[in-house]
This record gives structure tokens, sequence and C-alpha cells, in this order.
């Protein structure tokens, strides 16, 4: 698993706080089709990303025990690529989060590669959730 992470400042009202910016990779060994349909659909995406996942258009509602968050489904390119953008978060630099699905071309291995934001003293417990999350994806994918 690679890390990589960038520092950006966000300006929340007249105070500028500082916002962590972060990718992280995963080795999957499974086809972009399957893995796919588990990163856009609201079946494939409450099966480990959320308890449960309701669309309206291109909204969609995850529900987790206690909380839910709206996002916009903004981009989405098959097999390849979705970003997702939260409601709630008007910095239009930092409300977003991203599933990227990468094939190495000599050796044919599968990334997915996450693209997310914390605050520094979040960014620890952000990225132990993601791992948690995708070790349920690939209990799902069978891996």
């Amino acid at each position: 698993m690679l890390r990589y992470f960038f520092y950006i400042a966000g300006q929340l009202g007249d105070l500028f706080r500082m916002i962590f910016k972060y990718e992280l990779e995963y080795n999957l060994n499974c086809s972009p089709k399957v893995l796919f349909s588990r990163l856009n659909t609201p079946e494939g995406l409450c099966e480990w990303f959320a308890d449960d996942v309701d669309v309206e258009g291109d909204i969609f509602t995850f529900h987790w025990s206690k909380s839910e968050a709206k996002a916009r489904l903004i981009a989405l390119k098959e097999n390849k690529f979705v970003r997702f953008e939260w409601l709630d978060n008007p910095d239009q630099d930092t409300n977003y989060f991203e599933f990227r699905i990468n094939i190495e071309e000599l050796s044919g291995s599968l990334a997915l590669i996450i693209t997310d934001f914390a605050e520094p003293e979040e960014k620890e417990d952000a990225i132990y959730l993601w791992d948690s999350q995708i070790t349920d994806l690939k209990r799902l994918l069978g891996i």
C-alpha cells in the first residue's frame, strides 16, 4: 500500500485551516468491472462503504449507524474513475472523494486509488477507516 500526502490550505470564513489531501493505493486482484460496480452503485457501496445508500438522481445519501451524509456523483468513467462531492462542504477544493482504478500495463495488476481529505489531527483516523473499509471490500471480492 502506497500513501502520498499533500497539505493544502482552505479558507473558513476569515480563518485559514489546514486540510490534508491524501491518496491511498490498494492492490486488488479482481476485474475492473467487478470492482467498478462496488464503487458507483448504491447496492455495491452499501456492501462495504456504508450501512445503507439511497440515491435520488445524482445525490447519494450514505447512512452509517448514527449518521448520514449526502454527496453528488460528479464524475464517472466506466471501469476507471468515480468522484463524489460532499454537499455539506462549501470548499470546492476539498469537498470530494474519489476512486480510481489503475491497471499496471506490464503486470496487469489492478490498484484502487482513493483520494480524500482530512484535517491533520484526523488524518490517522481517516486512513484507518479507509483501511478497514477496504478490508471489508476485499472480503466481499473474495480476495
